[in-house]
């Protein structure tokens, strides 16, 4: 029996053994695996607050207008013979632009020069009949009031003679107006009229003559911002220029920098009532007719000044549930997480209002990814609003 049952229990027993055996391979097998190294803390570019006073500009939609346009209207009523200029051009001062039929003018000349002769004629007359009476009636050869009668065919003859000329000077005006010219020199518009149209006073209107230098341009601010510009000079923030002599840069619409500036030559007493807003206008040299009127270009107003101005480039600032916020690098090499707030922007960089004093360490690049306390390693980069453009910020607070 104990033969039988021996071979039996050999095949249990080596089961039992190799299971063991794929245990203990699957324990090792499945053991932790031996402790990496920790990562090095985040790498950011930082850049040291440094506070200084910032020249800023605001921007605006604008609209040229010429500073003299002038309706070349005819004076008198006739037949219209011919254009002399070319539409679109620029004419000269004197420049004839237009002649209409002068027959009819000369005629009336002529006539009233020889009504103005015949009344010099009867002048003279009466002034020998005065001569002839005057030293009879001294001897009573003739009465008195022979000699009044003298003396008044002589006033009369003389007052007709005077009326004559007068005749005379508005029809050599007349005649004159037959030839129109410009009264300035500028870019003409396209003729109202054709050849051959009877001008009246209902169709007087021939063209216009734009000046092109001097040009102004005229821009408005809102309510709005008039107000947000007091406040803030009234707050230390914002410094306008003396006597506010403004400057400014006129950019025309491929983004080219107009080469003449210009200055504020008029702003307007009051706000539009429909629109709210406050009419400002320049006046800018245009020797070669660059601007045309009614072109929309963007004006750059210069001047004014925040002083101790903190600039921080944009992509520093985060925004979040609270606010927008920057990451700040302490003394002990981690972050700090800084709430600020943000003014206007400066080109690429940010004004901030309030948060951050000089000396700080903004985290520009490499913050997405920071938590408070997080040790980083430091790189420093150009300072804050080094190479930022002229800044868009307050206009010229006019009328304050």
């Amino acid at each position: 029996m104990a033969r039988s049952v021996f071979p039996r229990a050999m095949p249990a027993a080596m089961h039992s053994m190799a299971l063991l055996f794929v245990l203990v391979l699957a324990t090792g097998g499945c053991g932790k695996k031996p402790a990496a190294g920790a990562p090095p803390p985040p790498a950011v570019t930082v850049a040291t607050v440094a506070p200084k006073d910032e020249p800023v500009s605001a921007e605006f939609v604008g609209q040229t207008q010429s500073s003299h346009l002038v309706n070349i209207q005819a004076r008198v009523s006739g037949f219209l013979d011919r254009r002399m200029y070319t539409e679109g051009a620029v004419v000269k001062e004197g420049q004839v632009l237009f002649q209409m039929d002068p027959k009819p003018f000369q005629a009336q000349l002529s006539q009233v020069r020889a009504a103005l002769a015949q009344a010099e004629a009867a002048k003279e007359t009466a002034r020998l009949n005065l001569e002839r009476t005057r030293p009879l009636t001294a001897l009573n050869a003739l009465s008195q009031k022979d000699l009044d009668d003298a003396t008044g065919q002589y006033q009369s003859a003389a007052a007709a003679v005077e009326q004559a000329k007068a005749q005379v000077e508005t029809a050599e005006l007349n005649l004159s107006y037959t030839t129109i010219t410009t009264p300035v020199t500028g870019v003409s518009s396209s003729a109202k009229q054709t050849d051959g149209t009877y001008v009246s006073s209902q169709n007087s209107l021939l063209t216009t003559v734009a000046v092109l230098s001097p040009m102004w341009v005229n821009f408005s601010i809102s309510e709005n911002q008039m107000q947000s510009y007091r406040d803030e000079e009234a707050r230390g923030l914002l410094r306008m220029p003396e006597d506010d002599l403004y400057t400014l840069e006129i950019v025309l619409v491929d983004g080219s920098v107009y080469p003449h500036t210009a200055e504020i030559t008029f702003a307007e007493p009051s706000f539009n009532a429909s629109t709210g807003t406050f009419l400002i206008r320049g006046s800018v040299a245009n020797p070669r007719g660059v601007l045309r009127p009614n072109q929309y270009v963007r004006v750059r107003v210069k001047g004014a000044i925040r002083p101790n101005a903190i600039l921080i480039p944009q992509r520093a600032v985060q925004q979040g549930s609270k606010g927008h916020f920057v990451w700040i690098v302490g003394t002990d090499g981690k972050s700090e997480h800084r709430p600020v707030t943000v003014g206007d922007w400066y080109g690429d960089d940010w004004f901030i209002s309030e948060g951050l004093k000089a000396g700080d360490r903004v985290v520009v690049d490499g913050g997405l990814t920071l938590r408070p306390g997080t040790a980083v390693t430091v790189t420093d980069g150009s300072p804050p609003g080094g190479n930022a453009p002229p800044p868009a910020a307050p206009a010229p607070p006019a009328g304050r």
